[in-house]
């Protein structure tokens, strides 16, 4: 995955987790216990892609300052 693709990904799982972080609780649905389980687990995913990522970049950035090609 390019640079560019990445970045974009980093935008929309942080867009993903702001919705995350704005939804409320509907405590008289029958479900909401597993909805709010199963919405913890998709911003926790969502972060640690977030932190793979960016991982990558640096990774990236090391190798290209270790080449002597930036």
């Amino acid at each position: 995955m390019d640079t560019r693709s990445d970045q974009t990904l980093i935008n929309d799982l942080r867009e993903l987790i702001a919705a995350l972080d704005r939804r409320v609780p509907r405590i008289e649905r029958e479900a909401e216990d597993a909805i709010a389980r199963d919405a913890r687990e998709l911003r926790r995913a969502a972060l640690k892609r977030i932190c793979d990522l960016g991982r990558l970049r640096r990774g990236e950035a090391t190798r290209t300052l270790a080449q002597g090609t930036l």
